[in-house]
């Protein structure tokens, strides 16, 4: 049986899984605002495992205020998300280890478990899944 661990980083990535279209936008919104950096200074770096952010950090000094900001809002939506992400985690525990504990994380599965059984969950439970608005996609 798999153990949900309040508030960990496990079980926060686990529900952001189902989220790949949000950070994909972030991701994209970094793209648009860095592009001429991108395209100047990281050009040739091979993209993933943070290579592209450690290019952008290296050349820090000779960053647009308009890729500045982009990268500032991207770090601000996902720490925004990480924070409703382990409040939900924290009050759900319980409910994720009784309801969901069989299912395999990834692709959303922990949130539709949750959802599915949005009923059946604890009064906090239910009370963290509306105030982040968590919805089966």
């Amino acid at each position: 049986m798999k153990r949900f661990v309040p508030a960990s980083i496990a079980g926060v990535l686990m529900l952001m899984a189902g989220h790949a279209a949000a950070v994909e936008n972030l991701v994209e919104s970094v793209a648009q605002g860095c592009d001429k950096e991108l395209t100047s200074y990281c050009s040739n770096v091979t993209p993933g495992e943070g290579r592209i952010l450690a290019c952008l950090y290296a050349h820090q000094d000779k960053l647009s205020g308009r890729c500045e900001y982009a990268l500032y809002d991207a770090a601000v939506q996902l720490e925004r998300a990480v924070s409703a992400l382990s409040y939900l985690a924290n009050e759900c525990d319980a409910d994720m280890e009784k309801f969901c504990a069989s299912v395999d994380p990834g692709e959303g599965r922990i949130r539709h478990c949750l959802n599915d059984n949005r009923g059946k969950v604890r009064k906090r439970c239910r009370s963290a899944m509306q105030d982040i608005d968590l919805k089966a996609e």
